[in-house]
Formats: C-alpha cells, sequence, structure tokens
C-alpha cells in the first residue's frame, strides 16, 4: 500500500526529531564527559579505589571539573587513576591540593573529590601528579565498631560481676557498702583527718608567724642584724682568735716542757734526779727560816730599845697620819 503524503511527512518528523534527541544526547554526555571542550589530564595514586570506576566525576571544590578517564593496577597496593579535567580549571588548582575518594551522597556513586592545598604552590600542568588521601573504608569502619561492640560487651559483663559482688557484700567496696560499722569507722577517720589537717594549718600559721618575729629587732636574729652588734660580735670573734692562738701558743711551750722533763732536759729534772743538791736546798732554805726568826727576835729587841724607841714610834704617828688621811678622803 502506497503511503500518502501526510504520513511521509509524519515520519520525516519523526526521525527528525529522533535525530536531534539522540544528537542532544550525545552532546550534554560528551560535555558531562568533558568530551568535546578543552582538557588536559592529570593523575594521582590510591591503595584503594573503593569502587571507583570510568567515567565516574571529578569535582574541585563542590563543582564537577572532569571525569576518570583511566584506572590502571601498578602492583597490589598501588593504583593510578588518570583524569581529565577542564583546562581552564588548571590555573586553580595547585601542585599541593589533594584528591580523595568519597560518594555522591549517601548511596551515590563513587567520586574524586579535589581539596585545594593550603600553601602558595604554583599551578598543575598538563600530566602532573597529585597527591591522594585514602579515607577509613565503610568496611574498616564495620569491622572496627565490630571490635568495639565486642570489647563492650566484656565490659558491661564485668561490670555487672563486679557490681553483684559489691552488692552481695563480697570485696572492699561490698564491705564498705553493707558493713555499717566500717562505713562508720571511715567515717570517724575522715573526721580525725580533717581535725589533724586544721591542726596542721594552725601550726603552719604560727610557725610563720615566729619566722615574722624573728625579723623585729627586739629578737635575738634582729638584734644579729644590726651593724653595730655585728661590728662588735665580729671584733669578738677575732679577738677569740688571737685569744685561742696565744693559749696554743702557751699548750706548746709547756708541751715542750714537758717533753724535757721527760727526756732529762731542765732544772726541774735535775733537781728531781739529784738528792744530793735537794738536801742541800732544804738545809739552805731551814738556815734561811732560821735566819729570819733570828732577825726578827732582833728587830723586837730594838723596838724596845731606848735608843730606838722614838725612832719606831715616829714611824708609827706617821702610820695613823696617812690612815687617817685615806679614810678622810673616803
Amino acid at each position: 500500500m502506497e503511503k500518502t503524503a501526510s504520513q511521509k511527512i509524519n515520519l520525516g518528523l519523526f526521525v527528525i526529531i529522533g535525530l536531534l534527541i539522540f544528537i542532544l544526547a550525545i552532546y550534554f554526555i560528551g560535555d558531562k564527559q568533558k568530551m568535546f571542550g578543552k582538557t588536559n589530564h592529570l593523575e594521582t595514586v590510591f591503595n584503594n579505589v573503593n569502587g571507583l570506576q570510568l567515567g565516574n566525576s571529578v569535582r574541585y571544590s563542590g563543582i564537577s571539573v572532569g571525569t576518570v578517564r583511566g584506572i590502571e593496577m601498578v602492583n597490589d597496593t598501588t593504583i593510578r587513576v588518570d583524569m581529565i579535567i577542564d583546562k581552564s580549571i588548571f590555573s586553580y588548582i595547585k601542585k599541593d591540593a589533594i584528591a580523595t575518594i568519597g560518594s555522591d551522597g549517601l548511596v551515590g556513586n563513587m567520586i574524586i573529590n579535589i581539596i585545594p592545598g593550603k600553601g602558595n604552590q604554583p599551578s598543575v600542568e598538563s600530566g602532573d601528579e597529585i597527591r591522594s588521601f585514602n579515607r577509613i573504608r565503610t568496611e574498616d569502619m564495620l569491622s572496627t565498631l565490630n571490635i568495639t561492640n565486642k570489647n563492650a560487651a566484656t565490659l558491661t559483663a564485668n561490670l555487672l560481676k563486679i557490681t553483684d559482688k559489691m552488692i552481695e557484700g563480697k570485696g572492699t567496696m561490698g564491705s564498705l557498702l553493707n558493713d555499717t560499722l566500717i562505713s562508720r569507722d571511715l567515717a570517724e577517720t575522715m573526721r580525725y583527718l580533717k581535725l589533724t589537717t586544721k591542726s596542721a594549718s594552725e601550726s603552719i600559721i604560727k610557725l610563720d608567724q615566729l619566722i615574722v618575729s624573728l625579723d623585729k629587732k627586739n629578737n635575738v636574729l634582729g638584734v644579729i642584724k644590726d651593724t653595730a652588734v655585728a661590728n662588735n660580735l665580729k671584733n669578738t670573734i677575732a679577738n677569740l682568735e688571737k685569744s685561742t692562738t696565744e693559749i696554743n701558743k702557751v699548750v706548746s711551750n709547756l708541751n715542750a716542757t714537758i717533753l724535757d722533763i721527760k727526756d732529762g732536759k731542765g732544772t726541774i729534772n735535775y733537781l728531781a734526779n739529784d738528792p744530793e743538791l735537794v738536801q742541800k736546798i732544804d738545809s739552805t732554805m731551814t738556815n734561811i727560816n732560821q735566819a729570819s726568826i733570828k732577825l726578827n727576835e732582833n728587830m723586837e729587841a730594838m723596838r724596845h730599845n731606848f735608843l730606838f724607841k722614838g725612832y719606831f714610834k715616829k714611824q708609827e704617828k706617821e702610820k695613823a697620819k696617812a690612815a687617817k688621811a685615806e679614810a678622810d678622803k673616803k
């Protein structure tokens, strides 16, 4: 059946509209993938891409600036990612920028976020490699959370055991909580401790007052601070040092004399070891005593002699006058 002109026109319009839609879709997809604009390459290295795929978006400070063009496994811990970035953005990306892998929303596709650096580094160039930061994966967080939950369960079980023992009165804490006598003794001990602390504080205050009072001039320490008293003390100490030196000299001479006596030297040793000389000295002293007695007797006889009696009376009168004059002066 031959088609009519209207059908042909409708078919042509449908084909044209379909082509326009296809072209627009290709354009938008290509624009999103940065296929038609001026782009340059940047690289970064991760140890885990966390499900990143080709064509995923690359964002700089939250703005979509490119896509993931290639993912290459270098070794078991290194994965190189090639990114296509809009050329106009290169002047804003510095060499100290950091690339991280995140998600577009809670359950969205994985994307690469480029975080601006904090320094004043120059801008990146095509083919440069920027640093990367590997965030903690969800699996790692869940594993850590699982370990934390196990530890929390263990801690809770141990805490229940401790509280059960405390309720039953076992252990030190249980005894304190359940034994009123121990609690009373502990309270009394604390009261005595407070009293002791108070007494110690009062003693410290009194000691401070005593130390302050020692600085006054009417105390011994204050008197010592007086320069005149200090000089007198210095002079006294100097005189004591001199006296000590003289005493040491006398003691040294006495020691030398004693040593001479022990060695058989000197007059004393001679007198001690010569009995004949000692007898002579004894007889001489006896004669001197006898002569003194006779001399006294002669003097007494002269006092009673009429020739010398007047002389002795005159001497006695002069002595009496002198004694009277001395008494009047007093």
